[in-house]
Parts: C-alpha cells; sequence; structure tokens
C-alpha cells in the first residue's frame, strides 16, 4: 500500500497521544512500517521551536507569533520527515498537525482563519491528512484530567490557558469536522483509554482494511 497518514487531534487531556501511541504499536505488530511523531516538535529544529512556544517563561509571545512558530515547525517536520515517509510508503501517525492551528490560533486565539488556512497550505506543501482522529470530551473532564496530571509534572504554558479559550477550540475543532467528515472522524474520549481505544482501532482499520 502506499504511504498513509494519520493524524490526532483534540483539546489538551483529551487522550490523544495515549492513543496515538497505541494504534503506532498496533500497526507495528500488524507488520507495517510506522513513523510517529508529534507536533510541534517531531525533528531535531521542530523540537527547539516547541521548547520555545510551550515554555511558562515565554508569556510575552504574541498571537501572531504564536501561530508563525507553529507554522516554521510543522514546515521543517513535513519536509525533513513527513513526506519522505510517506515517500518510503510508511505509516506516518503524528500527534497533532495542521487542524490544531486553526483551532488554537484560529477559533482559540481568534486570529483570521482564511490567514491560518493559507499558511497551513504553505507550511504542509498542500499535504493533508488521509485520515484524522478528533478525540472529543467536554472542557469540564478535560480540566479534570488535568488536575491530576499537574500533581505529577508542571504544566506548560498552553495547559495554563482558562476554560474558555479550551471551550473556544472545542468547539472550534467540532466545526472543522463538521466541514471534514470524510477525513475527520470523531471519537469519543470520556471513557476510559481501554474504550475508546476499540472506537480507534475500529475506525483505523477500517481505512487499512487491516
Amino acid at each position: 500500500m502506499p504511504g498513509f497518514f494519520i493524524t490526532f487531534e483534540g483539546i489538551d487531556f483529551c487522550g490523544k497521544t495515549t492513543q496515538a501511541e497505541k494504534l503506532a504499536n498496533y500497526l507495528k505488530v500488524k507488520g507495517y512500517e510506522v513513523v510517529f511523531i508529534r507536533e510541534p516538535g517531531g525533528e531535531k529544529i521542530s523540537e527547539k521551536i516547541r521548547k520555545i512556544l510551550l515554555s511558562e517563561k515565554n508569556q510575552e509571545i504574541t498571537h501572531m507569533t504564536e501561530l508563525l512558530l507553529y507554522m516554521a515547525s510543522r514546515a521543517q517536520l513535513t519536509q525533513r520527515i513527513i513526506l519522505p515517509s510517506l515517500k518510503k510508503k510508511k505509516i506516518v501517525i503524528c500527534d497533532r498537525y495542521s487542524d490544531s492551528s486553526l483551532a488554537y490560533q484560529g477559533y482559540g486565539r481568534g486570529l483570521n482563519k482564511k490567514m491560518i488556512k493559507y499558511l497551513n497550505c504553505i507550511s504542509t506543501l498542500g499535504l493533508v491528512p488521509d485520515l484524522t482522529i478528533l478525540l472529543d470530551v467536554p472542557v469540564e473532564i478535560s480540566l479534570k484530567r488535568k488536575a491530576k496530571e499537574s500533581r505529577r509534572k508542571s504544566e506548560d504554558r498552553l495547559e495554563k490557558e482558562k476554560f474558555e479559550f479550551r471551550q473556544r477550540v472545542r468547539e472550534g475543532y467540532l466545526k472543522i469536522a463538521e466541514k471534514n467528515k470524510k477525513r475527520i472522524k470523531i471519537v469519543d474520549g470520556r471513557g476510559d483509554i481501554e474504550k475508546t481505544w476499540q472506537k480507534v482501532k475500529s475506525v483505523v482499520d477500517s481505512f487499512l482494511l487491516v
């Protein structure tokens, strides 16, 4: 089969990273060559940009600077890792990608959505995921999970955002999914890890016909 590009999206603490990791392991056992990466990051230069973006010391970053840093990280990751891997017929699984910018900086920050779509097209060289899994959870559940996680590690800059911002991002994701029903599949992430995984696995199996 040709290369296949799968992305995971959702608000913070929706469980997407855990599910993306489980999918990567599952497909490797099935015999696929899998590349698992995250955004921002996933590549040496992109990881350096990630540190700038998420550091709680950088509260003075403007919304536009934030957006452009995400785009720079995405451009580097796409050209250095994603496209070469797809050309080698590998399955690429990415924890966040271009939909995140539209949800967070567009709906969340209020930046111009047409501009973000245009910049996304530039930074990705027009690459669109074959399948996007949107793990959807109410903001209230997200915050409860955040409270448990915060006991073990410090929060990054975006994790400190308030309820209203998170709600705008969630609503943005649902609007994006509504406009891209063929590509974006919404998975209810309110259940435990295993219940959610069975839903994710079912969605991916139907696409890959494994």
